[in-house]
Parts: structure tokens; C-alpha cells; sequence
């Protein structure tokens, strides 16, 4: 519903927007993204959708002190990945894997992570609220 939305919006403004499908690999009921298991079903709907171009796959996984813990997490949205890309699915571009954050972004890039998100790193932690 959300890809759907996007692209009506995308094409009322005669744009096309890059898009990631988030993938919930921690099945944590607090995080959103897609099982593993429909993947391969919504980016096929997804790239049916004029208004937005998939260009890759993110997640988060669950927090762990020891980044290290991460990284099956992260292997195993790059293998998700390399598996959708083998199957050339028309419209569908495997260019990103958006994974790690402050803590464990080492372990990410190394598993192939192209974008990650650092912004506790360079601007510290959020204020308590």
C-alpha cells in the first residue's frame, strides 16, 4: 500500500522516486518491513508501479552491544539481495543494501552495505525526552 501510494504521489508531481524495500530479517514486532518470505512477490508488484524505481533492499537488525551480532543480519540481506538480482526481475535494480548504524556500521560495510546511517556517530546521542 505504502509503494502504491508513493507512486500515485510520484506521478501527480510527474517524478519517478528510488525506493528500498525494507526487510524485517529480526521479525521484531517493533520494527515494519517485509518478511523474507514476500520479497520476491512485492518488488515484482513493486516494479509494475511507474511512479518508483527499486534500487535495493534495507534493514535493521536488533540492537546488539556487540556489533559483531549484526552480521549475520547483514549477510544475509546482502545474500537476499544477490538472490533477487540472479533472478533479473524487469524494473527491479539490486544497486543498494542500506544496513548498520553507529554501532555496528564496520560489520555492514563489510557485508557489502552501501549507504548507512551514522548520525549518532557524528552528531551524538538524541536528547532525553
Amino acid at each position: 500500500r505504502l509503494a502504491e501510494e508513493l507512486n500515485r504521489a510520484a506521478q501527480q508531481q510527474s517524478r519517478v522516486l528510488p525506493v528500498l524495500l525494507q526487510v524485517n530479517l529480526g521479525q521484531e514486532a517493533t520494527k515494519f518491513g517485509a518478511q523474507e518470505d514476500e520479497v520476491i512477490r512485492l518488488l515484482e508488484k513493486m516494479a509494475s508501479l511507474p511512479g518508483i524505481s527499486v534500487k535495493g533492499l534495507m534493514t535493521m537488525p536488533p540492537y546488539f552491544e556487540n556489533p559483531e551480532e549484526s552480521r549475520p543480519y547483514f549477510r544475509a540481506l546482502r545474500e537476499l539481495n544477490e538472490a533477487i538480482s540472479r533472478r533479473g526481475i524487469p524494473g527491479v535494480l539490486m544497486e543498494e543494501l542500506s544496513m548498520g548504524m553507529s554501532n555496528d556500521f564496520e560489520a555492514a560495510v563489510e557485508e557489502g552495505a552501501t549507504l548507512v546511517r551514522v548520525g549518532t556517530a557524528i552528531f551524538g546521542p538524541r536528547p532525553a525526552k
